[in-house]
């Protein structure tokens, strides 16, 4: 059966939502998902072992992000988030040319960012190949005609948050490394472009100061989401609470206690040939 076909039958009410990342930054996603859909049943599956995508050539992007589809189906998935920036730039349009449920994927929130600064300079942060795709070209075109826009590749970032390293003296310098260029050219509005860097929130306020706004998108996408489920949404139901399931491609113990950690209570992950029933 090919995946398209996966797709052609009906789904329930009561099916999953299906969340992926390149690794465990979408769970800042999956977070606020859970706070606009409070009844959904959530399926995370972060591709860990293959993080970071932002280096990677397109065509393993496009794989990896097929892959990670084609399991969240096959554990009935309802509708899909793409969790990750450079997964939405590289591989949505195939995605969605692919599989027939709702697909929803994340955008450098550049816009809200150009009506929230008040120097007129912002600054994109996210990896380098979502920085290069005509996605964010497209934005800045847009938007970017009465503001500077500036667009900073974060190298390392990500591997700090993957590591569990999100307030060290490396993972500081590394952080200061990028967000000084943006200081001095005086940037007050910064664009969270990688699902990763919202936990190292506290890491950039310490280094910019608290006059400088951080905008992200993942509100926005669950808010988009909620709107494209609206005909399909799980009730409520107290004989089966909503429930969170968590699976990696890293080894589960490692990834046990980071996800744990970044979710904020200890979670159950499965590898990603697991089977689908909440604890």
């Amino acid at each position: 059966m090919t995946p398209a076909e996966n797709t052609g039958v009906p789904v329930s009410m009561a099916a999953p939502i299906g969340v992926f990342d390149s690794g465990v930054g979408g769970l800042s996603v999956l977070r606020a998902i859970r706070q606009e859909l409070p009844d959904e049943h959530l399926v995370y599956v972060a591709d860990s072992a293959n993080a970071p995508y932002g280096n990677r050539p397109i065509d393993f992007i496009e794989a990896r992000s097929m892959a990670m589809v084609e399991f969240l189906i096959g554990r009935g998935a309802k509708a899909i988030v793409v969790a990750c920036n450079t997964a939405t730039v590289v591989a949505v349009a195939r995605l969605r040319s692919q599989f027939r449920i709702p697909i929803v994927a994340m955008e450098p929130a550049i816009k809200p960012a150009v009506g929230l600064t008040r120097s007129r300079v912002i600054g994109v942060l996210a990896t380098h190949q979502t920085l290069a795709s005509d996605s964010v070209h497209r934005l800045c075109i847009l938007y970017g005609g009465k503001v500077r826009i500036l667009l900073q590749p974060c190298p390392g970032w990500v591997e700090c948050v993957e590591g569990g390293d999100l307030l060290g003296v490396e993972t500081r310098r590394i952080v200061q490394s990028a967000l000084a260029p943006l200081m001095k050219a005086g940037a007050d509005t910064l664009v969270l472009g990688c699902t990763h860097y919202a936990f190292l929130r506290e890491a950039i306020t310490d280094i910019v100061g608290p006059g400088v706004t951080l905008v992200d998108s993942a509100p926005a996408v669950a808010r988009e989401l909620a709107r494209r489920i609206s005909g399909h949404r799980r009730t409520s139901d107290p004989l089966s609470p909503a429930c969170e399931q968590f699976y990696s491609t890293a080894p589960l113990d490692e990834a046990t206690a980071l996800l744990s950690r970044l979710w904020g209570k200890q979670v159950v992950v499965r590898p990603v040939d697991g089977g689908l029933d909440c604890d």
